[in-house]
């Protein structure tokens, strides 16, 4: 295997999770120590409908989910187990923007292979904390919605920057210190150790999507501020959710003017992605 992309896909179809973790580890590696090409022929884009994801894993509609109530230790179980699953699904995501968009810059691919390599690390952190409450991922359902998006932005690169890390993934930004705080309270030092980790990875990683989203709209003679206003409103019905955590948002590449209109966006029932 020599193609960056050929690696992508072998772990995004990985439905064994500790398989797809040492893939991804491997070949983030290859790809640091310049041993996978990013120009060379690679077998034509495929359409994955479902990425790899352990078999056992139950996928719902968000509203069959159960309301996980950090009173109980099935509850604190299953809200670590729902922050464990976006992340593992961010390690698909992450692979899919390597995968499926061609003939970026290598400085893209630099980009999210990082990110993949960071959500391993990370879903791995809340993997062994879970274990801890005597569960594993894939002991509880959960929702399909972040694979969702990404096959709706599977056809244009800018699509996907806008929507993904600079929707989905900041909203992520905004809710982590509430978890954090509940968590806290509940006394479980180390979720709130692993979460501070997280966000602190995820500002860069919604910075890259701020960075290839601006650079995509350069490419196209598109003014950012407001592409990025009308692909919500297209694709989004226009919802949002506040507040918004503004330092970290700032750090991650919006600014103050565009958070300003994306406030005029909000509605009390708009795009959640918190667990």
């Amino acid at each position: 295997m020599d193609t960056l992309f050929d690696a992508a896909y072998a772990c995004l179809i990985a439905t064994e999770i500790d398989q797809k973790l040492r893939l991804t580890e491997t070949y983030a590696a290859a790809w640091r120590a310049g041993a996978l090409s990013h120009e060379a022929e690679a077998a034509p884009v495929q359409t994955l409908t479902t990425p790899g994801l352990p078999a056992r894993l139950q996928l719902v509609a968000p509203r069959d989910l159960p309301r996980r109530r950090l009173s109980t230790p099935a509850g604190h179980a299953a809200l670590l187990h729902a922050i464990a699953h976006i992340e593992f699904n961010a390690i698909n995501l992450a692979w899919d923007a390597v995968y499926r968009f061609r003939n970026m810059p290598r400085a893209y691919y630099a980009d999210w292979v990082r990110v993949a390599d960071e959500e391993r690390q990370h879903f791995q952190l809340l993997r062994a904390h879970l274990q801890q409450f005597n569960a594993d991922y894939g002991d509880f359902p959960a929702h399909n919605g972040l694979w969702e998006l990404a096959l709706e932005t599977a056809s244009d690169p800018l699509l996907r920057m806008a929507l993904v890390p600079r929707v989905m993934e900041a909203r992520g930004l905004d809710v982590t210190p509430g978890i954090m705080a509940r968590l806290a309270d509940k006394g479980d030092q180390r979720a709130v150790e692993i979460l501070q980790i997280i966000l602190r990875d995820e500002i860069g990683h919604v910075a890259a999507g701020s960075r290839w989203f601006r650079f995509l709209c350069t490419q196209r003679g598109l003014v950012p501020e407001t592409t990025f206003i009308a692909l919500i409103q297209q694709h989004l019905n226009g919802q949002l959710r506040q507040p918004f955590h503004l330092e970290a948002r700032l750090a991650a590449g919006f600014d103050a003017a565009e958070l300003t209109q994306l406030a005029t966006l909000c509605a009390p029932h708009g795009v959640k992605t918190s667990p």
